[in-house]
């Protein structure tokens, strides 16, 4: 595959597509649990996901690399 971001842009691209994902799963599920597949399903579904998907990208932006740097001290040892 190409690439079509400089390896600076890595970290912001990565929370773009995390936060999307999670975003998009957690919703689906959460709007699921609550409503169950009535009627208005995808619209309830969309809004959430509208609503929840800023606020995951800004977590991760913004947490992002503190927990990198967490993981990376505990994950210190080979094999």
């Amino acid at each position: 595959m190409p690439s079509i971001f400089s390896k600076k842009h890595h970290f912001r691209v990565f929370a773009f597509i995390m936060s999307a994902i999670l975003a998009f799963l957690m919703t689906g599920v959460i709007t699921f649990l609550n409503t169950g597949l009535e009627a208005g399903f995808l619209l309830r579904w969309g809004r959430a996901f509208a609503f929840a998907w800023p606020i995951a990208l800004s977590i991760v932006l913004l947490i992002g690399p503190h927990v990198r740097a967490i993981a990376d001290r505990l994950c210190t040892r080979d094999g």
